[in-house]
């Protein structure tokens, strides 16, 4: 059973190891900042949460300071009616010491509100720190996204460039620049020889008859001179 055991873990990790290399680093980095910025959206609800404790624990303790010292007063006016006449001693002390005990109440209130706006004032000082971390790590991690896709644009681009130039044949293209060349010379020299074999097959009557025509034509334009020159009564001698 430990072995079969053993064997699935050793398959597991191959397809971890395998799922790893076709995963892509710019999506993950993506994946990571979004993880981080839903982390910041729940630190600074968090940190609004604990600072609105903190102002009502600032009001609570203002509020029962103003008590404990409103009972006091009251308790010296009880005092001061009693001594002045208007109620009885008696009187006087029972109430007194009511307002005494209502003020002991407000401290003891003022007193916990103090301790836990203290406490919420730690809560904030480390969740502020918490939000300023995570928001410089988001701007870490977007800059080094930026020149990471950077990097992978100039590393795709250099890759199929080396891949073409790696495709090119240098040695096939000047074989095939030869070959074109010779084909070339060889044509023109064929063309010459052709040239060569249509004046060889010329006959001697054709040569005859080419230079006949040519003196025709020659005698026909004098004649056709001299006719113009008598009819313009031009002669030699004018």
């Amino acid at each position: 059973m430990n072995v079969f055991k053993r064997l699935f873990k050793m398959g597991e990790a191959e397809a971890h190891s395998a799922i790893d290399k076709l995963e892509d680093p710019i999506k993950l980095t993506e994946q990571g900042i979004r993880d981080l910025k839903k982390d910041l959206d729940s630190s600074l609800k968090a940190l609004a949460e604990v600072k609105a404790m903190g102002i009502r624990s600032k009001n609570d303790f203002q509020t029962h300071k103003n008590k404990a010292t409103d009972y006091e007063s009251k308790a010296m006016l009880i005092l001061k009616k009693a001594e002045s006449g208007d109620i009885s001693v008696d009187e006087a002390d029972r109430l007194a010491s009511e307002a005494l005990v209502k003020k002991e109440e407000s401290l003891q209130h003022m007193n916990r509100a103090k301790a836990e706006q203290d406490r919420f004032d730690k809560n904030v000082a480390q969740l502020d720190l918490s939000v300023k971390k995570i928001k410089t790590n988001i701007s870490k991690y977007e800059n080094e996204l930026k020149t990471l896709k950077a990097r992978v644009r100039v590393s795709e681009t250099t890759k199929k460039l080396n891949k073409q130039m790696a495709q090119i044949d240098s040695s096939g293209t000047v074989s095939m620049l030869e070959r074109m060349k010779e084909k070339v010379a060889q044509d023109e020299a064929l063309a010459e020889a052709y040239g060569d074999i249509a004046n060889e097959n010329r006959s001697l009557d054709d040569e005859i008859d080419s230079v006949i025509g040519s003196s025709e034509a020659e005698g026909k334009a004098a004649t056709d001179l001299a006719a113009l020159k008598a009819k313009l009564g031009m002669n030699k001698e004018g």
